[in-house]
């Protein structure tokens, strides 16, 4: 299959307000027809990130290049990239059909093409009838449908979305994020997600950049974010994890834990290094009888989370946080183990 081309590539970004660095120097390529999530904390610079290449913000250093060229003296509204915003921009005064045709109208396109176009994109996001309502009379999902379609219309090559679910209840934001998903396979254009809502950025996109503090920790799948941490903040920032701290990679697949060794899938961290982290996901660990696991202990804290519990079990020398469907009482003595699969060692960071 051939490699896709990159339609956007970040080269070396900066970007600081008042001498407060808020992007030090990060690079990336995006994939035409990619769903790219940057993802990461409130202030770590995922919406800087987006609003330079929108062209709402001007870097101070690096490159900006669509299809190649340089877009940074190309003026916002001449970019081929739109944006959605969390509050939508909607103009109340105007109902449903005439926000979708805004940008066709101010294009001075002809009106029978208008109303077919808006027509395909009504039906296309399910608010047929509602051509008449007021954008003031719908619902948050409405409304967000709406800023979709009045943002695909104008056929741009990149979707830019700045936490565009963030005003929704639970429900609905699961529900719009499955439509936002069908909706961007269907019209295969490529969308750049921000977001600090974890399970909305592995739920959604082909590749996640993970940003903290202005610099890019990971990019990956969402599967490779999850499952292969390239450090502590990651592993703790994406789910909950077991960070062994003190652990020891004795050699190609065998690490010790606690003065015990396991088999593990990990090579090429040396003999006997110390300069490691070791992750053990909660849901790859099971509590068994005492006697019959790696470690006994004792549990110490039972937490209801839904869908599964959250068991703390101390053992001799550290807790171990548990997720299972199973319900298992405080002090309860037990034992736990894990499949060599579930061990993920990764460099400790240097503290700069």
């Amino acid at each position: 299959m051939a490699e896709k081309k990159h339609i956007l590539e970040i080269r070396n970004l900066t970007k600081d307000y008042d001498g407060k660095v808020i992007l030090k120097g990060i690079s990336f390529n995006v994939h035409e027809g990619e769903f790219i999530t940057l993802l990461g904390p409130s202030g770590c610079g995922k919406s800087t990130t987006l609003n330079i290449i929108g062209g709402r913000e001007k870097p101070n250093g690096g490159e900006v290049l669509f299809e190649g060229k340089d877009l940074r003296p190309i003026p916002a509204n001449k970019r081929q990239i739109n944006t959605i915003f969390q509050n939508y921009a909607l103009f109340p005064q105007y109902n449903v059909f005439d926000n979708i045709a805004y940008g066709l109208r101010i294009k001075k396109t002809k009106e029978e093409i208008i109303v077919k176009e808006v027509s395909n994109f009504i039906k296309k996001i399910g608010l047929e009838g509602m051509e008449q309502k007021k954008v003031s009379d719908l619902s948050g999902g409405q409304k967000q449908r709406v800023a979709i379609a009045r943002a695909l219309i104008l056929k741009p090559k990149i979707l830019l979305l700045d936490e565009p679910m963030a005003a929704l209840d639970v429900q609905l934001r699961k529900r719009m994020q499955n439509e936002l998903k069908n909706l961007q396979e269907e019209i295969g254009i490529t969308f750049i997600l921000v977001t600090h809502d974890q399970e909305e950025a592995l739920t959604l996109s082909d590749r996640i950049i993970v940003l903290n503090e202005g610099q890019i920790q990971q990019i990956g799948t969402p599967e490779d974010i999850y499952n292969e941490p390239e450090n502590r903040w990651v592993a703790n920032f994406i789910g909950v994890s077991n960070v062994i701290t003190d652990g020891v990679f004795k050699k190609d697949l065998v690490v010790e834990i606690d003065n015990k060794t396991f088999d593990c899938v990990d090579k090429g961290f040396g003999e006997d290094e110390t300069n490691v982290d070791i992750v053990i996901r909660p849901e790859d660990i099971q509590i068994q009888k005492p006697g019959q696991g790696f470690f006994d202990g004792v549990v110490e804290n039972v937490i209801f989370k839904g869908v599964h519990y959250e068991i703390h079990v101390k053992c001799e020398k550290r807790t171990f946080k548990i997720h299972t469907i199973h319900f298992i009482e405080f002090d309860e003595q037990v034992s736990i183990s894990w499949p060599k699969e579930a061990i993920h060692v990764m460099w400790k960071e240097i503290d700069d």
